[in-house]
């Protein structure tokens, strides 16, 4: 049986399917809640740079 992936792969994920940073599932002020959220930055910011390259 896989485990569910760690907290900043499941951010990265949220932000690959367009889901916003606001639905972070985790309480915030939790290790877990802050890792979600540099995962789902990260691919974002990303994401962002490459549209306004235009491509």
């Amino acid at each position: 049986m896989s485990r569910d992936p760690d907290p900043f792969t499941r951010g990265e994920r949220a932000a690959r399917d367009n889901i916003p940073a606001e639905a972070n599932p985790y309480h915030d002020g939790s290790e877990e809640y802050a890792l979600w959220a540099a995962g789902h930055e990260r691919i974002a910011t990303a994401m962002e740079a490459s549209e306004s390259e235009g491509t």
